[in-house]
């Protein structure tokens, strides 16, 4: 490892994929993440192929995401009558070169954390401490300021990487004005069922309009004697007042009561909404939403990653996938300039501006723009979906979309590795 250090605040996705790829390219870092106990929480997350590359690339296979995912074939959005819109095959089913997955978010952290300490060792990773601010000092190096069990703490190290998600300190510190979080409206309620799963049998499907759908998509291979899988899925609602209701930040348990309603008649000779909600042994409810962008992402030996930098709507599937691109970009230019301010401009020159446009964009439904082009044209229901939007003028719209979020195909497929295999800093 090198004499460097660098100070990863928060251990999600974003901050351990980081923290693997230091380590890949011999660079020593910590990881401080506050809370005491990881375990696995939360739903269904998609891979993006661009996403999925890098993690093979730091040596996941697919046999390691069969055990939290499953392959992707299908992405599909459909209208409220039940009938096709748009449909395209993902992964390497659509040609990449690698597949796209749909994963356990929780199981899927909890790989990247034992992969890392398994690795580096569990000194790396500093469990229940959290970081609350930084102080550049004159010599050039950042120190951390930490609260941990037994009080404030801090640490010292060449550089500075918040990691530490949508409430982040570190970007709190490095912009004191920015504006509170953004909420459009719109509640997701998530869960999980067992049942059959439906089209392809690892279909993403997009259902309803931007207003007013369902996301639904497996997580786990069938079981091989009842064929079920564990089907995750989201409900959204969203409100033309968003005053009408709290503002941001909550995340709570609910009764599937409270919002079941909604997908009344919901009923489908493939699907049923109504009785998917009802499998479900938990759901949970929480707003969905964004930070407006912001004009760095850096300040001297500091810098922000995920969503400290950059949390956006899921509506395009990749906030977990630009946070892996995060790590490994950031990787890249370490290499290129050496652990220091310089490896942090050029990331930030390289991945702000066209980031900062894909967060605006899926606050703009993004590939589910569709769904509100067919609820202006048509109400949502139609007989004949080239009638209303002709196919050309579908696949233009996703193409676009692709290209904007970094998954385009043929680019993609073209690119070298991110860092080559067996790269480490001085050689």
């Amino acid at each position: 490892m090198s004499d460097h250090k660098v100070l990863i605040a928060g251990g999600g996705i974003g901050g351990l994929s980081l923290a693997l790829t230091l380590h890949q390219i011999g660079v020593d870092c910590v990881v401080f993440e506050s809370v005491r106990n990881l375990r696995p929480l939360g739903v269904g997350i998609n891979l993006q192929p661009n996403a999925v590359r890098e993690l093979f690339d730091l040596g996941f296979t697919a046999d390691d995401l069969d055990t939290f995912g499953v392959p992707a074939q299908e992405w599909a959005l459909v209208g409220l009558n039940g009938q096709e819109i748009y449909a395209e095959p993902r992964g390497t089913h659509a040609g990449y070169n690698w597949p796209q997955y749909a994963v356990h978010r929780g199981a899927f952290h909890m790989a990247l954390y034992h992969r890392f300490v398994q690795r580096a060792g569990q000194d790396a990773v500093r469990l229940g401490t959290r970081a609350t601010g930084y102080e550049i000092n004159p010599d050039g190096t950042v120190s951390i300021q930490l609260q941990t069990q037994d009080g404030p703490a801090r640490e010292t190290g060449t550089l500075l990487i918040g990691a530490d998600g949508i409430h982040s300190a570190i970007r709190a510190q490095m912009h004191p004005d920015q504006p509170p979080i953004h909420w459009g409206g719109a509640v997701m309620w998530r869960g999980t069922t067992l049942a059959k799963p439906v089209r392809t049998g690892s279909s993403f499907v997009g259902l309803g309009t931007h207003k007013h759908r369902m996301v639904i998509y497996p997580i786990s291979h069938p079981d091989p004697e009842t064929g079920l899988t564990l089907v995750n899925w989201i409900a959204e609602v969203t409100y033309d007042d968003p005053a009408a209701r709290e503002t941001t930040g909550w995340f709570r348990q609910v009764d599937t009561s409270d919002f079941a309603h909604h997908f009344d008649g919901w009923d489908y000779d493939w699907l049923d909404v109504p009785a998917l909600i009802a499998g479900a042994d938990i759901t949970y409810e929480n707003p969905m939403i964004d930070r407006d962008p912001i004009g760095t992402w850096v300040d001297g030996p500091v810098g922000l990653i995920g969503d400290a930098a950059h949390a956006m709507y899921p509506t395009g599937s990749n906030g977990a996938s630009q946070a892996i691109i995060d790590a490994r970009i950031l990787g890249a230019k370490l290499l290129e300039h050496g652990v220091g301010a310089a490896a942090l401009n050029a990331f930030d020159a390289a991945l702000r501006e066209p980031v900062s446009e894909l967060i605006l964009r899926n606050r703009g439904a993004g590939p589910f723009g569709l769904l509100n082009m067919v609820n202006d044209r048509c109400g949502g229901t139609f007989d004949d979906i080239d009638a209303v939007i002709p196919a050309a003028e579908r696949a233009e719209f996703m193409a676009r979309y692709k290209a904007a979020a970094g998954f385009a195909r043929d680019a993609l497929n073209d690119a070298p590795p991110t860092i080559a295999p067996g790269a480490r800093l001085g050689g």
